[in-house]
């Protein structure tokens, strides 16, 4: 796993990406090699757009769809955003409120075609469907155990007071069959969540 501040990644793009400045902001290309789950979002920077992302959330209508979308997880590194969150929790009025700060956004990247990643992938994607058959369902994939652990090592205290809560460290693959009464899927019985870890 990869994880690189958003202005670092704009000033120093990997391979296979391209950024171009605009009057508000930034326009990211990437190459065919990578895959981008990534929605257009503001930082300091101005307004970010990746031009080829497919979005955090990806919507699949078909066998042909699902089958593209699951040979290219397994098969390119995935890119998303997530920001590590500080939240101060406030008496006001005898209720609790939550002020949550972000002070940084990062762009973390997995090797879906790593064979530990791609092993846990397969297995999460195989028990979605066996478990859903024939019906709508929606997928997360969880990467926040391992954002946590990497923020032990990497994040000081004096980038950030206190343990980062992190926001979006996740992306959601939504099949839509074509039952005509998919009854699970309304009442949200067909949602599943994988948490993916590394070695």
């Amino acid at each position: 796993m990869r994880v690189t501040e958003v202005e670092e990644f704009l000033r120093n793009p990997p391979t296979g990406f391209s950024v171009e400045p605009l009057g508000s902001g930034y326009r990211v290309r990437s190459s065919a090699e990578s895959l981008v789950l990534i929605d257009a979002f503001e930082s300091c920077c101005g307004k970010i757009v990746f031009h080829n992302s497919l979005g955090r959330k990806v919507k699949m209508h078909n066998l042909w769809e699902y089958t593209s979308m699951r040979k290219n997880l397994l098969s390119k590194r995935i890119f998303l955003l997530t920001s590590a969150c500080e939240e101060n929790v406030t008496e006001s009025n005898e209720k609790a409120a939550r002020e949550t700060r972000v002070p940084k956004q990062y762009v973390v990247s997995i090797d879906g075609k790593e064979p530990f990643i791609k092993w846990q992938m397969e297995r999460g994607l195989d028990w979605t469907i066996s478990s859903v058959a024939g019906e709508s369902y929606r997928v997360n994939i969880d990467l926040t155990k391992e954002l946590e652990s990497w923020a032990e090592k990497n994040i000081t205290d004096d980038l950030m007071k206190g343990k980062p809560v992190w926001r979006d460290a996740s992306f959601t693959l939504k099949y839509y069959s074509d039952a005509l009464f998919d009854f699970p899927h309304w009442f949200g019985f067909s949602k599943r969540t994988f948490k993916l870890r590394l070695k």
